[in-house]
């Protein structure tokens, strides 16, 4: 039987975009291949690393748990529509002074997951910066300096 195609619209780093795609096509692969915007990375496949975490209507979310069908009618963030302006938004450029980047694999999906800890709590605990952080896997075992990018943040409230 072949496959139905479906319409989905979204909104994706301020642009609307109507792509037709399979109903069991992932997200991240829409994002990725379909769009073009391939700062969003695949690390597993499996929801394991965070790599491919974004965020759907301001919240972060593992693009590889969701099916693109799914995403119809949302607005999603990805890493290329964070920094505004040309320059780094506020977390890319407490990584970059942190030194939080190690190989950079894992740095989008971290950017996105700490925005959304530290929408979520603007003052966190090295514990809970470590907790909120369990999701998002670093390979280059890099978590201190990320750690300490975020405290950073918290301490002089750059949360918003």
């Amino acid at each position: 039987m072949p496959a139905v195609p479906h319409e989905v619209t979204i909104e994706i780093n301020g642009s609307r975009r109507t792509v037709t795609v399979e109903a069991r096509r992932l997200l991240v692969h829409l994002i990725r291949e379909d769009l073009g915007l391939t700062g969003t990375h695949v690390g597993c496949d499996t929801s394991q690393c965070g790599a491919c975490t974004v965020e759907i209507d301001g919240q972060a979310v593992k693009s590889c748990t969701v099916l693109a069908v799914m995403a119809d009618g949302t607005s999603i963030t990805t890493i290329e529509g964070v920094a505004g302006g040309g320059g780094l938004d506020r977390v890319q450029a407490a990584f970059q002074d942190h030194h939080a980047l190690q190989c950079g694999f894992c740095t989008p999906g971290m950017v996105m997951g700490v925005r959304n800890l530290l929408k979520e709590n603007a003052n966190p605990s090295e514990r809970e910066i470590r907790h909120g952080l369990a999701g998002n896997i670093c390979r280059c075992t890099g978590y201190h300096n990320i750690v300490r990018a975020v405290e950073s943040l918290a301490s002089k409230g750059d949360v918003a």
